[in-house]
C-alpha cells in the first residue's frame, strides 16, 4: 500500500531545522503525499518559535496542487502530569497537535513519574499524537502507554528518526517491538513520521517501515495507508 502522509516535521521556525516552510512543502509534494503537516517545537524548547507564532496559523494556505498541509505543533511535555507549554486556547485552533518527551524541557523520573507524564497528555483534549515514545532516557510501561490511547483516542508514533542509526534516543527497537505488539493486542493505530528537520526526509519512513514489517503490523493499523481515517481522530475539517 502508498505511504501518503507525514504529519511530524520541522522548518527553520523551531530553531534547529535546516529550511523554510515553502521548501518543506515542496518535498512534501514531489514525495507525492496526500497529507503533510508542520509540528514546530512548543516554546519550552531552546530557539523554538514563541507562542504567538502559533496563533497565527489563520493566514496559511491548507492547500498545496493536490496535497492538504496541515499547521501544529509538537508541544513538550513539562512535568510528570503532562502539563505542556502551550495553552488549551492556542491548542484549540491548531490543525494538530504531537506531544512529546524532550530535553531539556522535561526531567526524567521513575518509569511510573514518566509513565504518568504521557497519561497525564492523553487526556488533554486536543493532543492527536504522542510523538516518538521510543527513547531510553525516559522509561515508560507500554502497557499503560497503549491502554491509554486507546482510551483517549490518540494516535501512537513510530518514529523514522529515532530509528536511524544517528539517533541519539538510544536503539529503539525493543522498546517499538512491545509497544506494537500490544497495539495489536488493543487495536491502537500508528502512523509512521518522519520528524522531518531538512527537506531531503520529509515522507522518509523506511526505517519505520523496516520495523512494522519485522514485527508483521498490521496495515488496517497504519494511518499512513488510510488517510480517510485521519479525520476519525485528527478533525481539521473546520481549520481549512
Amino acid at each position: 500500500m502508498l505511504d501518503k502522509m507525514d504529519l511530524h516535521t520541522h522548518t527553520i521556525a523551531s530553531g534547529h531545522a535546516y529550511n523554510t516552510r515553502n521548501e518543506m512543502i515542496q518535498a512534501a509534494a514531489a514525495k507525492e503525499l496526500e497529507i503533510y503537516a508542520i509540528t514546530e517545537h512548543g516554546p519550552a524548547m531552546p530557539g523554538s518559535c514563541a507562542s504567538m507564532y502559533f496563533m497565527n496559523f489563520r493566514v496559511l494556505p491548507r492547500k498545496y496542487e493536490q496535497m492538504t498541509v496541515l499547521y501544529g505543533a509538537e508541544i513538550n511535555v513539562l512535568d510528570h502530569e503532562g502539563h505542556v507549554d502551550l495553552p488549551e486556547s492556542i491548542l484549540k485552533e491548531l490543525d494538530l497537535a504531537l506531544a512529546g518527551i524532550h530535553l531539556p524541557c522535561y526531567t526524567s523520573g521513575s518509569m511510573k513519574e514518566n509513565t504518568s507524564a504521557y497519561v497525564g497528555v492523553m487526556k488533554n483534549p486536543y493532543v492527536n499524537i504522542i510523538a516518538h515514545p521510543d527513547d531510553e532516557r525516559f522509561p515508560i510501561d507500554y502497557e499503560t502507554l497503549v491502554k491509554a490511547a486507546k482510551e483517549y483516542h490518540v494516535i501512537l508514533e513510530v518514529n523514522n528518526a529515532s530509528l536511524s542509526p544517528k539517533s541519539f534516543r538510544g536503539n529503539p527497537k525493543e522498546k517499538y517491538k512491545e509497544m506494537l505488539e500490544l497495539c495489536v493486542k488493543y487495536q491502537v493505530p500508528i502512523v509512521m513520521d518522519s520528524d522531518a528537520h531538512v527537506d531531503v526526509m520529509v515522507g522518509n519512513h523506511v526505517y519505520a517501515q523496516e520495523m512494522l514489517k519485522l514485527t508483521g503490523f498490521p496495515e488496517e493499523l497504519i494511518m499512513n495507508y488510510h488517510c480517510e481515517k485521519l479525520k476519525e481522530y485528527i478533525d481539521y475539517s473546520g481549520k481549512i
